[in-house]
């Protein structure tokens, strides 16, 4: 467990981004998805009243972005109700969503409610491989829902989580949102948390791959202008040093599972020894401020070598802390990404081991389960 954050609360500025996980609930069962593994255990949800109180309260410390996901939020009933709330009380929202359950009546509904945004996944270009890595039927009713987002008015905002299963299919990909009239397109590959890291051999992609993928992207950039605006993001595994996780721990960033645990990234329910703060027995604004959770890793005491004294710690704030955890079981290492850090071998070793074999020969995939709802 981390030791005491050097930041006082009037140095901690509001939540900026909210994120609303109203459910585990999920009609796909995606092979990389960052959900818990063990969400089972997980299954029971916040009211909407108890939703409306957490918004609330969130806007009034003055966060601005609202997303709404899951899971997939569109199995809550209440969506509409979320939605319409969180526009009066003056959030830019965002819908998070796989499709499945955006009939053009509920979109008209949402868009009446005020939604703002709209992001929906696809999972490759193909119907073959969509539906295989989503264990799950749904290529055909992502096309159609394209359509009703773009019916709506909504910007088209396609997301796309690349691995070594579709790396190579990232040009069909790109076509595809440009069929789709997409405005923006983000090329995610995959971050391993949860179901992801649990099938991390088999998705780890060859460099190879993200060479020959990038440089794809950088063509279509090339040659269609503001069409599409693509975001690309490396996989950490293949950087040398990390990414600024969530812009600093407790910094930007609040996320609010469905059963009401209050988190300063999305994985870190994941970490043993933090007592998460839940939104049914404090207010958010204790919870931001206060908490031993959000200011578990706030500021610097807490780091180790070599983050302490390393002159990029203001920078990356040593990197990610549930991955930290994941890769040398010590919250408080520097993320291993890092080539600094004494466990940075763990990741060049994978990574080069997706060089020489394809790891999808060593590894089924397991897909992710869905918990059982239980009632409040």
């Amino acid at each position: 467990m981390a030791g005491s954050s050097d930041t006082d609360q009037a140095d901690t500025k509001p939540p900026f981004w909210v994120l609303a996980e109203l459910t585990y609930q999920c009609p796909l069962h995606c092979v990389f998805c960052s959900n818990p593994v063990n969400m089972a255990s997980r299954a029971n949800e916040l009211s909407t009243a108890q939703w409306r109180d957490a918004l609330t309260e969130a806007r009034a410390m003055g966060a601005v972005q609202l997303g709404f996901s899951g899971g997939e939020p569109l199995m809550r009933d209440d969506l509409e109700v979320l939605v319409a709330h969180a526009h009066e009380l003056g959030f830019y929202t965002n819908l998070i969503t796989s499709g499945v359950g955006l009939t053009e009546a509920r979109a008209k509904a949402l868009k009446s409610a005020g939604l703002d945004h709209v992001q929906l996944s696809f999972q490759d270009s193909t119907q073959e491989l969509n539906d295989f890595l989503s264990h799950t039927r749904t290529f055909d009713l992502k096309q159609r829902v394209a359509k009703l987002i773009k019916a709506q008015g909504w910007p088209m905002v396609m997301n796309v989580v690349l691995h070594r299963y579709n790396l190579d299919h990232i040009d069909k990909i790109i076509d595809m949102a440009l069929v789709l009239d997409a405005q923006y397109l983000e090329l995610a590959n995959t971050q391993y948390y949860g179901w992801a890291f649990k099938n991390r051999l088999a998705l780890l992609p060859s460099r190879e791959q993200l060479v020959k993928a990038e440089a794809v992207v950088s063509d279509y950039r090339t040659r269609i202008g503001n069409r599409c605006q693509f975001i690309f993001v490396v996989p950490d595994y293949f950087e040398d040093r990390p990414k600024a996780c969530m812009n600093g721990w407790g910094q930007v960033f609040l996320a609010i599972a469905p059963d009401g645990v209050a988190m300063p990234c999305h994985a870190a329910r994941e970490l043993p020894g933090l007592d998460l703060p839940n939104v049914i027995q404090s207010n958010l604004h204790d919870i931001w401020y206060e908490s031993a959770a959000f200011n578990a890793y706030r500021g610097q005491k807490w780091m180790a070598e070599p983050c302490r004294s390393c002159d990029e710690r203001d920078k990356d704030f040593g990197g990610c802390r549930c991955q930290a955890w994941l890769l040398t079981g010590d919250a408080t290492q520097a993320d291993p990404v890092c080539s600094k850090s004494p466990h940075h071998d763990q990741v060049v070793q994978l990574v080069e081991r997706a060089q020489i074999v394809d790891p999808r020969t060593e590894q089924p995939l397991v897909f992710r389960q869905n918990p059982v709802k239980t009632p409040n």
